[in-house]
């Protein structure tokens, strides 16, 4: 594993007032470089996940509600009886419940045998289980491997053994996904070897696999996981006696542990080859955990429904951590993304806030109005924050969402997995055009620089590739120094600091905040001029009867490149191909204007455009899709 990572350099405590006098002297005034220093305060936090947990966390907010998971039985793990904060109907917990719960299964997996820097993986919707292993890993050591359930047998099989994992949590079916199946029919050997001692050639690292129940109905998960002798059923590795040598062995550990040890491996989005697994630390992701709600100005009495998977950063730290670390509840919808599910929570668990990428909201917006228009009333006065990000928001959405769902404080925060996520987040105070059109300045404890390809600090207002530095750097992608060192590099002025460069084209302002306009790899360069397709995208959506846009480069032999323009439709709604390019020539340069047109669908493709599990869309495919209909000159709009 590469053990790189990037870091800003102390102010010695004699010049620290100097500088901080300095410090606040440049803030107020304009910038003239693309180059920004986050503040040093709040100070970082250098404790360990589960020592933060018990010394802030339930120390101060044991009897609150932590956990509501509305989709599960109220004892859905079995174990003493808990009074479920008075909630006959689903899962409740408050700090202290959920503590208690951790507890067990940190106990359980030394009792498995989980030992420190095991890798332990997990497959599952958004549960309570899901929560526990988050906790109880970073307890008793372990690395938490998260795997994105849409995974085919062998991108499963690929990432298991890129990590190493010892040990997979699983459930037996997600929608179409039957896991148990999917693994024992390529693997006999699972079916055949004994619990806690699985013995495959493709995945020699692995030693068990534990089921969680999420069926409810005992007949049907028995005929999963009833030719699978090597299953173990997760409410048997439990423990929940505390007089036993496993309590002592987690506290020992738990006291251990050091905050620059890496505690969960994600693997990145993969828009575009193979999946790598960024290694993330105790000091990045709950550092990053206590940005986000910060800048969210969540406290113990808010409420976030969390509605971005758990595998994803979004769901793990930005949502999870951001409100657990400020004693403020999480709950989960459903399972899986489900609009309806996710309107009822807002409204019966009197949400505060609520996350999502464009696609979640677009999905919860058109719910409400359904609702709306068929005349129930639905109470979103209680909602006023949470994020919005994994993908540029357009403007009109941002609009939407505070207008409809009363998300007032909503903030738009910018990252990538290799950065714990976030860098830069807006926050309720930046002005309404900041909050809609960049995503904000730079965090605590991060450096920021927008560079040209000789690798120049740009002028402020020039567009060139963001580059980050500071604690919120991964040590490197797990056991893979190659393409760590394409990515993370030296600062060639000061060998100490070491920079991830993070492939996006942003602009920055001279008050420092970012704007980005898309992956370099996608703007489309129109007989030598940059287009940048998030501006694009942005006019097109503006329109009310456009759904979704994307933007994408199609050769031409005439400009080199022209833009093209997969669009979604509102329900209902109709245009034409030239009404669409107008929608762009009518509010921007005309070189900007669509010279191809496509309405997602036609062509025999996908009814949907093609997206990675955080919402960005995969520019890939759409011009693999775009070529193959040139070819046939399909979608060609006339200037």
């Amino acid at each position: 594993m590469a053990l790189a990572r990037g870091k800003v350099m102390p102010i010695s405590s004699r010049t620290a007032g100097f500088a901080s006098a300095i410090k606040c002297l440049q803030q107020h005034r304009s910038l003239t470089l693309s180059s920004v220093e986050g503040p040093q305060e709040p100070p970082l936090e250098h404790r360990t996940l589960s020592v933060y947990f018990r010394d802030e966390i339930l120390r101060k907010h044991a009897e609150r509600p932590a956990l509501v998971c509305r989709q599960e039985q109220p004892r859905a793990h079995g174990g003493p009886p808990s009074s479920n904060m008075g909630v006959s109907t689903h899962l409740a917990w408050d700090f202290q419940e959920f503590d208690r719960h951790i507890n067990a299964c940190a106990r359980g997996l030394i009792s498995l045998g989980v030992k420190k820097g095991d890798r332990v993986a997990v497959i599952m919707g958004n549960n309570s289980t899901y929560a526990l292993l988050q906790w109880a890993c970073a307890s008793v050591g372990a690395i938490l491997v998260t795997l994105n359930p849409a995974y085919r047998v062998n991108e499963l099989v690929s990432t298991l053994n890129i990590a190493g994992v010892s040990h997979l949590f699983a459930v037996p079916r997600i929608r179409s996904s039957r896991y148990i199946r999917m693994l024992s029919d390529a693997f006999p050997d699972l079916r055949y070897s004994t619990p806690g001692n699985i013995q495959a050639a493709s995945l020699p690292s692995l030693r068990s696999l534990i089921v969680m129940d999420n069926i409810g109905d005992p007949n049907e998960y028995r005929k999963e996981i009833m030719d699978t002798k090597s299953v173990i059923d997760w409410r048997e590795t439990l423990v929940w006696r505390e007089d036993g040598s496993e309590r002592r062995r987690v506290k020992e550990l738990i006291d251990s542990h050091q905050s620059d040890e890496v505690i969960n491996l994600q693997f990145t989005s993969g828009t575009t080859g193979a999946p790598k697994a960024a290694s993330l630390t105790h000091l990045n992701i709950l550092n990053n955990g206590l940005g986000n709600g910060r800048c969210m100005h969540l406290t113990s009495k808010d409420v976030l429904c969390n509605v971005p998977p758990l595998f994803h950063c979004f769901g793990l730290v930005l949502g999870n951590l951001a409100a657990w670390s400020h004693g403020a509840c999480i709950v989960y919808a459903s399972e899986i993304y489900d609009p309806e599910a996710i309107v009822d929570a807002v409204v019966q668990e009197q949400c505060t806030a609520l996350h999502g990428v464009p696609t979640h909201f677009l999905g919860v917006l058109a719910d409400v109005k359904k609702r709306q228009e068929a005349g129930e009333k639905l109470d979103l006065s209680r909602l006023r924050t949470g994020i919005a990000a994994g993908s540029p928001i357009p403007t009109d959405l941002m609009r939407q969402l505070i207008d409809k769902l009363n998300l007032v404080d909503l903030t738009v925060a910018y990252g990538m997995t290799e950065t714990s996520p976030v860098t830069f987040q807006t926050t309720p105070a930046d002005p309404i055009m900041k909050r809609v059109e960049t995503v904000g300045k730079v965090q605590p404890h991060v450096r920021a620089k927008i560079i040209n390809p000789e690798g120049k600090i740009v002028p402020v207002g020039t567009p060139g590739e963001l580059c980050v530095t500071g604690y919120c750097l991964q040590k490197g992608y797990w056991e893979d120094e190659e393409q760590t060192k394409q990515v993370m590099r030296q600062d060639p002025e000061d060998e100490s600091t070491v920079w991830m460069h993070t492939g996006d084209e942003g602009i920055m302002d001279d008050e420092g905040y970012l704007r980005i306009v898309g992956r370099i790899k996608d703007i489309i360069i129109r007989g030598g001029e940059n287009l940048f397709p998030v501006q694009i995208e942005n006019a097109l959506t503006a329109h009310p009867s456009i759904r979704e846009a994307a933007a994408v480069s199609v050769p031409d032999a005439k400009y080199g490149e022209v833009v093209g323009a997969w669009i979604i439709l509102e329900p209902g709604t109709t245009m034409s191909r030239e009404e669409v390019r107008r929608a762009v020539s009518d509010h921007m340069n005309p070189q900007n204007a669509p010279a191809w047109v496509w309405f997602v669908g036609e062509g025999g493709n996908a009814q949907e455009l093609p997206k990675t599990a955080s919402g960005k869309v995969m520019k890939h495919i759409l011009r693999k899709w775009s070529n193959d209909l040139v070819e046939n000159n399909i979608g060609r709009v006339a200037p």
